[in-house]
């Protein structure tokens, strides 16, 4: 049995649980590969504002709050997408986007010319199970929506704490498998289909929390529907 920390306004507790029953699924992912990711975000692309713009602008705007919160931040946003969340960082912070779907990056360089985003420094089509960034490059790393994508959790992890200095915050923001009757029917059936939706639908928290292997500073939901949650890890292996 093993026990994972999760946080809360009373502090940290410790919840346990058999590690197989949601490391394991998180590790295998089901079929998905970057080709298979690429391909699904490439057919999202032309409607993915539409769709999922209003619904997960909550999040994106915990996670920028929660992360970009001091002068001159130079910030990674792992996932960046059509750039939805691009406009809401701080005019002094240095933003630099990865994503591997072509089609999506286009709508992001899009944006930032229209909207005049002098503050996003870079947007490349990148890989975030194996950054090019040399380590320590980022003062805080962020993955909105991200983590039900990538097809190794652990290598994306591995990189997000090499890239971000010591000390850092890694926030993640993403829908977490409820464990609902009702809801837990609707992820196992379209669990088999990860690699045609091009994300992992029963994803847990408690296995990204083991997967990222470093602090939880705080966990809290951040939309009254659904079971969206932030995550901030602090980039520092626990002692002991």
């Amino acid at each position: 049995m093993k026990r994972l920390p999760e946080t809360g306004a009373g502090g940290r507790v410790f919840a346990e649980m058999e590690p197989d029953a949601t490391v394991e699924p998180a590790r295998r992912r089901r079929g998905l590969d970057l080709t298979s990711v690429r391909s699904a975000y490439g057919r999202y692309a032309n409607f993915y504002d539409l769709v999922f713009g209003a619904l997960f602008e909550p999040g994106r705007l915990a996670a920028v709050r929660s992360t970009n919160t001091r002068h001159g931040q130079r910030i990674l946003e792992v996932g960046v997408g059509t750039g939805l969340s691009l406009p809401s960082y701080r005019a002094d912070a240095r933003v630099v986007g990865i994503d591997v779907s072509p089609e999506m990056l286009r709508l992001a360089h899009e944006r930032v010319a229209s909207e005049a985003l002098g503050h996003v420094e870079a947007l490349h089509e990148m890989d975030a199970q194996e950054m090019s960034f040399a380590d320590d490059s980022f003062d805080a790393v962020v993955a909105m929506y991200t983590v039900s994508v990538v097809p190794d959790l652990e290598r994306m992890f591995a990189e997000m704490r090499r890239v971000c200095v010591p000390g850092g915050d890694i926030v993640v923001v993403n829908h977490f498998a409820t464990g609902g009757f009702l809801t837990g029917l609707v992820e196992g059936v379209m669990s088999p289909l990860s690699s045609l939706i091009g994300f992992q639908p029963d994803l847990r928290e408690q296995a990204v929390v083991a997967l990222a292997d470093i602090e939880v500073q705080e966990t809290r939901k951040i939309s009254i529907i659904g079971n969206r949650k932030l995550i901030r890890f602090r980039n520092e292996h626990p002692t002991g």
